[in-house]
């Protein structure tokens, strides 16, 4: 069991047994923290590096936590205090933490395609942790894996996406893998946030989140980013919690039975309210533990496709 790829750069170009893979590995070690020792050893020797250029708390730390469960040795950068300040090329940066046998490089990049770059020039394995607005698909992945962990399938599950679809690089995973595995997706918010080529992969538009809501087997709630409303992409928060808050109220009109879900961090009282949030229907916490088995099992499968290309 092993991915077709050296590297995870996005969803975009995963195909559906690829994901199925991935959904099948992730179990065994979820089941990892239940144990008093939670660890395994599957990457003694190899060294884990994170190379985070934008800010990070939960991907940084999901990673870091996932690798030492498997024992493999971890190095983070900071990179303000790096020799990228002196400027250093991406390349460059990656080809010395090669040099000094770094056998997986993590990145996070305000550039769409940084990894992809990472990735062409080196034999280290590269995983995107998030790359500008294109794509965060351990993020796609550990929500795609949560759906099926409480749904038991994925196939014809109506999946709600709210919020900034435009920014969202969680968002395009979400879709990549979502529509692959068979789910309905559907996306709603201000239409300024909503790229009308987004219909161009099956995903239907809703600017009335309380009739999106009602359809909905999911709703996976988008983080409205605040710093990005000096573009004027919406009159005013005011006027976005009265629209597209998830509310108790509008969560009264979906099914009983829907999952609320959210990637972190949250702008409580803004797209979710804290009753919403803390409701039995919503998993978000269970969404970052989720995460480093996510991320435990990538890099497990990575690795095993490295051992069978050498052999």
């Amino acid at each position: 069991m092993s991915l077709n790829c050296k590297d995870l750069l996005g969803l975009e170009h995963l195909d559906k047994k690829d994901l199925q893979t991935i959904l099948n590995a992730v179990k065994p070690f979820k089941s990892l923290f239940t144990r008093s020792v939670k660890k395994a050893p599957t990457l003694i020797g190899k060294t884990v590096v994170t190379l985070f250029y934008e800010p990070s708390t939960r991907t940084r730390n999901s990673f870091e936590i996932a690798a030492k469960r498997l024992s493999a040795d971890v190095v983070n950068i900071a990179v303000s205090t790096s020799s990228v300040v002196k400027g250093e090329s991406l390349i460059d940066t990656g080809k010395t933490l090669e040099a000094m046998k770094a056998d997986y490089i993590i990145i996070r990049h305000s550039l769409a395609g940084a990894s992809n770059i990472l990735a062409r020039n080196l034999n280290a394995s590269v995983i995107n942790a998030g790359d500008g607005f294109h794509e965060h698909p351990t993020q796609g992945l550990l929500d795609l894996y949560t759906i099926y962990d409480k749904k038991k399938k994925i196939e014809g599950l109506k999946v709600l996406l709210v919020g900034d679809i435009v920014h969202s690089r969680v968002a395009k995973s979400n879709i990549w893998a979502l529509t692959k595995m068979g789910a309905e997706v559907a996306v709603s918010g201000p239409p300024t946030l909503i790229p009308e080529n987004i219909k161009d992969l099956g995903v239907k538009i809703y600017y009335d989140l309380d009739e999106a809501v009602k359809k909905a087997d999911v709703v996976n709630i988008l983080r409205i980013q605040l710093e990005r409303q000096q573009e004027n992409l919406f009159p005013s928060v005011h006027e976005y919690v009265e629209l597209y808050q998830l509310t108790k109220e509008r969560l009264s009109k979906a099914k009983p039975e829907v999952l609320i879900m959210h990637p972190g961090p949250m702008n409580r009282g803004i797209e979710i309210s804290s009753e919403v949030a803390d409701s039995p229907n919503a998993v978000i916490n269970e969404q970052v533990t989720n995460g480093i088995a996510v991320r435990m099992a990538v890099l497990y499968l990575l690795k095993k496709r490295k051992n069978a290309s050498s052999n």
